[in-house]
This record gives C-alpha cells, sequence and structure tokens, in this order.
C-alpha cells in the first residue's frame, strides 16, 4: 500500500542563500507520475548533485528547472512550485526562453553546433541580437578562460568546434552556456561520455565555476558526487528519499535506502 503524501508548509526561501525553492511538486508523463511531493532548497554558489538509479526522476526534476519538460508531449506539473530566488518560474507570465537564459543547461552527450568554436560560444549572444564584434569577442574570451579552454583553442577559434576532442568539445558547450552569463547551471551527466583525464578536467571546472554559479549536476558516478559536490540529493522512483551535506550522505546517511544505495546493495 502506497500512502499519499500530504502537502506540506515549506519556506526556505526566508533564507537569501538559497537560489532554487522545489516546494510539493508533482511531475507527470501522461498518467505516469515521475515525481512525487518533492521539497527542496538549493544553495545558492555551491554545487549540489542528485543521485539514484535510472529513471529515479533525477533528470525529470532537472528538466524542471528550466522547463524544458515544456517540449515533452503530454508532460506536466501535477501540483508545487518552483521558485528561482522567489519567482515562480511555471507562473503565467514567465517566459521559458527568457528563463533558459538565466538557467543554462549541459547535457550528457556533448554536442557541438556545426559551426566555428567562436560561433559556438557566441550563439546564444547572436540570438538575443548582440552584434557588436568587441563584445562578443570578450564574451569568447571569457567563456573560454572560465571553461578552462582558452589557452588549448586560443590560435584556432575558427576551426569547427566538432574537431575538438570529447573533453573539450563538452568543455565548450559548458563555455556556450554560460556566455549568456546565467545564474545556475545545470549538467546532465556531464561525463558519462568522457575518458577519466578529460573527466578529471570537467570536474576540475565544475568547483572552480561555484564561485559564479548555483550549480546541479545529475551523476551515476558515487565518487564524481563526492569530489565535486556541496550537498547532494537521493531519489529513488520518484522520490526524495534524502538531501544533505555531501559527507554527511556519504558517511552517516539517516534513511536505510540511501546507505544501500551508497553502499552498492542495489542501483
Amino acid at each position: 500500500m502506497v500512502t499519499r503524501e500530504i502537502p506540506q508548509r515549506f519556506n526556505p526561501m526566508a533564507s537569501p542563500q538559497t537560489a532554487i525553492t522545489i516546494e510539493n511538486l508533482d511531475f507527470f508523463y501522461g498518467t505516469f507520475q515521475a515525481l512525487h511531493c518533492i521539497n527542496l532548497a538549493i544553495p545558492k554558489s555551491e554545487v549540489t548533485a542528485f543521485i539514484g538509479p535510472s529513471g529515479c526522476g533525477k533528470s525529470t526534476l532537472l528538466r524542471c528547472i528550466n522547463r524544458m519538460n515544456d517540449l515533452v508531449p503530454q508532460a506536466r506539473i501535477g501540483r508545487g512550485t518552483i521558485r528561482i530566488h522567489g519567482q515562480d518560474i511555471y507562473a503565467p507570465e514567465v517566459d521559458p526562453i527568457a528563463l533558459r537564459k538565466r538557467v543554462g543547461m549541459v547535457f550528457q552527450k556533448s554536442n557541438p553546433f556545426p559551426k566555428s568554436i567562436y560561433e559556438n560560444v557566441v550563439y546564444g549572444l547572436r540570438i538575443q541580437g548582440i552584434r557588436d564584434r568587441q563584445t562578443l569577442d570578450e564574451a569568447v574570451e571569457r567563456s573560454l578562460r572560465q571553461a578552462a579552454l582558452w589557452d588549448e583553442v586560443k590560435d584556432r577559434l575558427h576551426t569547427p568546434g566538432t574537431a575538438l576532442s570529447g573533453g573539450q568539445q563538452q568543455r565548450l558547450c559548458i563555455a556556450r552556456a554560460i556566455a549568456v552569463e546565467p545564474e545556475i547551471l545545470l549538467m546532465d551527466e556531464p561525463c558519462s561520455a568522457l575518458d577519466p583525464i578529460a573527466t578529471l578536467k570537467v570536474e576540475e571546472l565544475i568547483v572552480e565555476l561555484k564561485k559564479k554559479y548555483t550549480i546541479i549536476i545529475v551523476t551515476h558516478n558515487m565518487q564524481q558526487a563526492g569530489r565535486c559536490s556541496d550537498h547532494t540529493a537521493f531519489f529513488y522512483m520518484g522520490r526524495l528519499i534524502e538531501f544533505g551535506r555531501t559527507e554527511t550522505i556519504f558517511t552517516t546517511p539517516s534513511q536505510p535506502q540511501t546507505e544501500d544505495y551508497i553502499t552498492g546493495r542495489f542501483g
């Protein structure tokens, strides 16, 4: 027998250190309920990892935060709210395109456009109507430096982005995401297709980027979550089981399901 969750009173936005507040969130694909009564406060300027077995709702929740799920037929929020710095992002007056400027996303598989490195980085800025060459040049250097890629590509900015190595392509995608200066950066399994050396570079980059951005990373890699994140949320079957400081979740979890997953008893 599954008990029905009762909506909770949840208002962590009293804290200015909270970037994202998720309250009593239910989410559906058609008639299938993928998320059940999620309550979560994501800290500002820190890295939060979403962990859990495949199909537990990690990526679904991630895509709710920048409304990518709006593009999926029959996907809908059944109840609850998501607020970024106090603003309900599903309110009628919120433009999803403007929201995605504030909330950048890096996908599991690197997806550079079939354009030059330079044009990959400035793509979002051009969409916004920015044409000034000096502004674009400065954005390219700033973004590639932040993505720890500038020194590797500064002499070949007009070569295709697709000619880069896999790890470089993923860092190029990160540079493209941060070129529009978002507040939040979402990363869905950003290292799953990379070799260990490239993975290490991206992990080091994530730690560096949290100085400027709030970052959420979905990962199946326990060691990666331990290395990169300040907070960890463990999901199972569409429910948030436990959330806390990463070192606490990994050393003294309060829920048996969390301990079983982290110690490899399932997942």
